[in-house]
């Protein structure tokens, strides 16, 4: 085992895992943990969580960035599949984090939007550091295939990376912080336009107010047709506006029923799961493998092989439309 940065945190927990039987012959999963990035001025460093097959070469990487206070432990149901199909899975720890316990009136909570973006930006930075601790995953990584996902907030995050942009309070366009090493994305519930947000999102998330106008990179979109928003006076047609007004290629998957924790993403019987649905997150499995396939493989048939089997099942659990 190799010793990660042991002046900041105890050695990494290695343990190999098998995913849940799923389409596609999965492999055994190793996941390290904590890796530990320095990150000068953040408070912290970085704890990440590393997870990979133990087998293939040539594999590409999924970086996951978190919803509001969960951590780089949450979100087996999609680490474990993705990793298990083929994919190099880092998931960072955000400030948010409930593990971190930062108190409210912490000077850093009114940065933490954008203290998220740089976590992201800095496990791309520290992709060579990140798969030198899982022994020989270095030499089997292919830097140039890499996406980014993200739930809720984390979806908001990782929208940056793909080039959407933060309005500031006159509707002018932030920075551009958008990744020219990301080569697609997948944004889970992320939040819509900031026109109709309510009041206490209007007072303490200046964040919410996004411009999709310039998130060009290919993305695919997850909706669920019953998540009603605190956050917005809209119903949930406001968690497709990422489709709707975002160019180039875009997809966007809406499940039937579906609300904010799409059927149970975050984990196996999280508490904040109100719809919990194995069969749903089983379908979001193989969708979002697919389309990340054939996102970051041109040529790759993965993505049209699962819609159309969406489209022919009698019962289906959602619909996609694509642009």
């Amino acid at each position: 085992m190799s010793d990660v940065n042991t002046t900041h945190a105890p050695l990494p927990d290695v343990h190999t895992t098998h995913a849940p039987p799923v389409p596609g012959a999965p492999a055994p999963v190793i996941s390290v943990r904590p890796v530990i990035l320095p990150a000068p001025g953040r408070g912290e460093d970085l704890q990440v969580r590393v997870s990979a097959p133990t087998t293939g070469g040539d594999l590409p990487v999924i970086v996951f960035s978190h919803g509001f206070g969960w951590s780089m432990d949450g979100y087996a149901p999609l680490a474990d599949h993705w990793a298990a199909q083929g994919f190099v899975v880092l998931q960072p720890t955000h400030l948010d984090s409930r593990t971190l316990g930062l108190p409210a009136d912490d000077p850093r909570t009114p940065r933490i939007w954008r203290l998220r973006i740089e976590d992201v930006t800095r496990v791309l930075d520290g992709l060579d550091t990140l798969t030198a601790a899982v022994p020989g995953l270095a030499e089997r990584v292919d830097r140039d295939r890499v996406a980014v996902a993200g739930h809720s907030w984390g979806a908001q995050t990782v929208s940056t990376l793909l080039g959407a942009r933060v309005l500031d309070a006159d509707g002018v366009p932030g920075p551009d912080m958008s990744d020219s090493r990301v080569g697609a994305g997948v944004l889970f519930a992320l939040a819509g336009l900031g026109d109709d947000l309510t009041p206490f999102a209007a007072e303490h998330l200046p964040f919410l107010k996004p411009s999709f106008d310039a998130m060009t990179t290919p993305a695919l979109v997850v909706a669920g047709d019953a998540d009603q928003s605190h956050l917005s006076t809209r119903g949930p047609d406001w968690f497709t506006d990422p489709y709707t007004y975002s160019p180039g290629d875009k997809s966007l998957l809406t499940l039937f029923g579906a609300e904010h924790s799409l059927g149970g993403i975050p984990g196996y019987e999280a508490a904040e799961t109100t719809d919990e649905s194995p069969a749903r997150v089983a379908l979001i499995q193989r969708l979002t493998t697919a389309f990340l396939r054939s996102a970051l493989y041109p040529g790759d048939t993965a993505w049209k092989t699962a819609t159309a089997a969406l489209a022919e099942d009698p019962e289906p659990l959602g619909a996609v439309r694509s642009k």
